[in-house]
């Protein structure tokens, strides 16, 4: 089985048809996914997705786009969301100086407070890191010394020093359909590089649909294409990047239970 370790599956873009967008992920041998929060005030409507499907869990938290919207919510907050069963992830929070929607400072007020909510708890934190490595790094360091905590670099498209700095530190770094783009070598070069137990694979669902169906909504199926070109990149077979990345995804994500026919004897 292949995994969707981040998706959108709460955004308008799937309302209309969500039962089939699962459902051809489900065809396309994609045995899990996790629907990824990105306001804790519209956190129901992402819990309801993960609800109404057996193999779909979700997160919660908020993305740094909106975070000077959500500096109240307060990482016991977050902790007590976390509880329920379905919610196996913090976030995704983190550092966007691309587009700046949230003055940087709520940014990295809102992203501490995710820290320390994935500490607590021991769930990965879902980080988003566009445009920022510098303060990025930074942060993660000095946190880190805080005290560990898991987390994922998701949809990396940064540089190789916040990769090598994430690996370093304990993190796992994901790869979306970005790796498949044309004009992402760079990308491609760090995934041939990075440990392949430390490896994910995610959609970013409904965005950075991979070749070849770039120009459409992305969705859950679709991951099957980042991990070929994954397979090209580390010179394998699809069906090992399709077995390490799921088993990285199940030791990282430990929350969420695993089909019988892929637990560990």
């Amino acid at each position: 089985m292949l995994v969707d370790s981040h998706c959108h599956l709460d955004f308008p873009d799937f309302s209309e048809e969500l039962d089939a967008v699962v459902q051809r992920a489900r065809d396309a041998g994609v045995g899990r996914m996790v629907t990824i929060c990105t306001r804790v005030r519209k956190f129901q409507q992402v819990l309801a997705v993960a609800e109404r499907f057996d193999d779909i869990y979700c997160s919660v938290g908020t993305h740094p786009h909106n975070a000077d919207e959500e500096l109240d919510v307060t990482p016991q907050q977050l902790i007590e969301l976390s509880k329920h069963e379905k919610v196996v992830a913090i976030g995704e929070a983190g550092l966007d100086y691309h587009y700046d929607k949230s003055p940087r400072a709520a940014q990295a007020e809102g992203f501490r407070n995710h820290i320390a909510a994935a500490r607590e708890t021991g769930l990965p934190l879902v980080i988003h890191a566009r445009s920022a490595d510098d303060d990025m790094m930074a942060i993660l360091r000095e946190e880190t010394r805080a005290g560990a905590f898991p987390a994922i670099l998701h949809c990396f498209s940064s540089t190789r020093a916040l990769a090598e700095c994430g690996i370093e530190l304990g993190l796992t770094v994901s790869f979306s359909g970005i790796l498949t783009f044309k004009n992402s070598q760079d990308i491609r070069d760090i995934a041939a590089i990075m440990p392949k137990d430390r490896v994910l694979v995610e959609t970013d669902a409904p965005y950075l649909a991979p070749v070849p169906h770039r120009g459409r909504r992305n969705e859950p199926a679709y991951v099957a294409d980042t991990a070929r070109v994954l397979a090209e990149v580390w010179d394998s077979d699809v069906e090992t990047v399709w077995q390490q990345t799921t088993e990285n995804f199940f030791t990282l994500f430990s929350k969420v239970p695993r089909p019988i026919d892929a637990a560990q004897p």
